[in-house]
């Protein structure tokens, strides 16, 4: 990858994994660094953001046509959701001790993903592309502080991890605030699939059509639905954290990162 973009999407992955390591390397020593976890964390965000703006001035259009420029922009958004949570919402710092290693993990995808740059189409170009693409950024960026702290609470289940995790407040509350960003994540959804039928009908002509992408759309807006109204109507205490990890968080993966890149419609990225 030689683009002048990639010395900078290096060094905000570094920050990320930096940050990742002091946020472990606290919990294992007993000693609160949270100052510091979100100045590494925040550093990695702005150097993505230069990277991002270094590739803008380049190509031309946004971060959100080909598979490399999802994963850029998202690794800058979803960062920046992680930083933002961590500093106005204490109860919910555990979190990024799973989120950032989904970080990393898309961070080590997209060393491998090829950078040319693909062309905007002229009708794409209008503002409700720019409100769809919004409310999906923070529909995954809350879906991912929901399951980092649910993927803090099954590794409390494990022995290994169970003495390393004690100082963290008890499960129920973590469970909680957990549910409470799946909330949150499920009305920027609505807004995102909403902005996303307008911006369709000026791109398209039309405001829904059932292509792969917007059926999978639908079909992680009923789970985050569905997850709620069971969390509100059931006791979930053994595999709530399942329920958002396989059936909320997988979903919105594979809709963001998966099916624009199998489909042979011409809905394709943008998100």
């Amino acid at each position: 990858m030689l683009a002048v973009e990639s010395v900078w999407l290096w060094a905000g992955l570094t920050g990320y994994a930096a940050s990742a390591a002091v946020a472990w390397h606290s919990m294992w020593s007993r000693h609160q660094r949270d100052g510091l976890i979100l100045i590494l964390l925040l550093t990695g965000v702005a150097l993505l953001a230069v990277a991002i703006t270094e590739r803008w001035l380049r190509v031309g259009y946004g971060p959100f046509l080909t598979m490399f420029e999802i994963l850029l922009s998202n690794l800058f958004s979803l960062g920046f959701i992680l930083g933002l949570v961590f500093w106005r919402v204490p109860l919910a710092r555990p979190a990024l001790l799973v989120s950032l290693l989904v970080l990393l993990i898309l961070g080590a995808w997209i060393l491998f993903v090829p950078s040319g740059p693909s062309y905007l189409p002229a009708t794409y170009e209008n503002n409700w592309l720019w409100v769809h693409v919004a409310m999906g950024k923070v529909f995954l960026g809350t879906c991912l502080v929901a399951v980092g702290l649910a993927g803090v609470l099954l590794l409390r289940r494990f022995d290994a991890f169970s003495v390393l995790l004690s100082g963290l407040p008890d499960t129920p509350i973590l469970d909680a605030v957990a549910w409470r960003f799946v909330a949150v994540a499920f009305v920027f959804e609505s807004l995102m699939v909403i902005a996303g039928a307008v911006w369709a009908q000026d791109a398209w002509g039309r405001y829904w059509d059932w292509d792969p992408l917007e059926t999978w759309s639908f079909v992680t807006w009923l789970m985050l639905g569905l997850s709620l109204h069971l969390r509100v109507t059931y006791t979930l205490p053994l595999w709530s954290g399942w329920l958002m990890i396989l059936c909320v968080f997988s979903l919105a993966f594979l809709t963001f990162f998966g099916v624009p890149f199998i489909s042979a419609s011409p809905h394709k990225g943008a998100v």
